[in-house]
């Protein structure tokens, strides 16, 4: 509502009226029938018509234009993020073979356990140094060599922990690992 000098107003909230004397912005000052200065934000003033009371000025006002500046804006909500997927790992190392190395031909089977041994070290530094919490190392089910090896790894860490991954996502094949950041490696 666009309020200008000499506009007789009253207050929603009180009964006080009188007659605006200066506008600064949203902030208005109403000159009572004492001679008082006062000062209200736009949003607490009514213009008073003559002969209209406050009582027809509420009955007489649009519901609805009342209704909707009164209206609580509604924020938008964030997404909603399932417990499972806020806590899921958001680091994965596959430790397959094939996908370390482009051939395997001329390699033993102690040279690809080195390999990939050596990518679980390297990848669970990397994790480390960049504050990862959790990191999920893909290994396989085979015999086992492999994942017992991962645990001797692991084991040399003070700040981490690690157990079997999601089994419905990942099967038996995968052990998750738990960074610690406040825990000096």
């Amino acid at each position: 509502m666009k309020f200008k000098v000499g506009d007789r107003v009253e207050t929603i909230d009180d009964a006080i009226s009188g007659t605006i004397s200066k506008i600064t912005g949203t902030s208005i000052t109403v000159e009572d029938k004492d001679g008082f200065g006062l000062e209200f934000e736009e949003n607490e003033l009514m213009l008073s018509a003559s002969g209209r009371t406050l009582r027809s000025a509420i009955y007489d006002a649009d519901i609805e234009a009342v209704k909707s500046e009164k209206e609580i804006k509604k924020r938008r909500s964030a997404p909603s993020v399932k417990p499972k997927e806020r806590n899921a790992p958001k680091f994965e190392v596959d430790l397959h073979i094939h996908h370390l190395t482009k051939s395997i031909k001329h390699m033993s089977s102690f040279d690809m356990l080195n390999l990939q041994l050596d990518t679980a070290r390297g990848q669970l530094e990397f994790a480390i140094r960049k504050r990862i919490p959790k990191v999920v190392f893909i290994h396989g089910v085979g015999e086992g060599v492999l994942r017992q090896e991962l645990e001797t790894l692991f084991s040399r860490y003070r700040n981490v922990t690690y157990y079997d991954a999601d089994f419905k996502t990942y099967g038996l094949g995968a052990t998750e690992v738990k960074i610690f950041q406040n825990v000096e490696p």
